[in-house]
């Protein structure tokens, strides 16, 4: 298991090399998918991090402040590269990225705020934790 900062250079990383650099609003929806797919795929959390329900839907905050400077323009790191995130995991997330890269921040949060894990923490008040479990139960169909 990584921490999600690991997994966000490296998500940021892979988006620069492919020429579609990432806002911090887009990379929080993608670590939420991301560990979603590793909840039900692979039967484990690919990161520990918190994520919590904010209004613009799922948030990772370690994540999110260290980038908040940002803003919402694309996210530049001065040193890339895998974060010892293994080649393994890599192929995982690359395709989480590649299909969400289809879609605008702002698609993202649509999407979100249409899932149960979102939903159910959200209303129980501002930043309550978006729990793997609820993460899982959605996503395993």
């Amino acid at each position: 298991m990584y921490d999600a900062l690991d997994v966000a250079k490296y998500i940021i990383t892979y988006c620069k090399k492919n020429q579609k650099p990432i806002s911090n609003l887009k990379l929080q929806k993608l670590l939420y998918f991301v560990q979603a797919q590793f909840l039900v795929g692979e039967n484990h959390a690919c990161f520990y991090n918190r994520i919590e329900a904010w209004d613009l839907g799922p948030v990772v905050p370690d994540v999110y402040h260290h980038f908040k400077m940002y803003g919402s323009n694309p996210i530049i790191l001065w040193k890339e590269g895998n974060f010892g995130v293994s080649a393994h995991d890599r192929e995982i997330i690359n395709i989480i990225v590649n299909d969400c890269n289809e879609y605008t921040a702002s698609q993202l949060v649509e999407l979100t705020h249409q899932q149960t894990p979102w939903i159910q923490a959200k209303e129980k008040g501002y930043n309550e934790q978006i729990t793997n479990d609820s993460i899982k139960e959605f996503f395993d169909l």
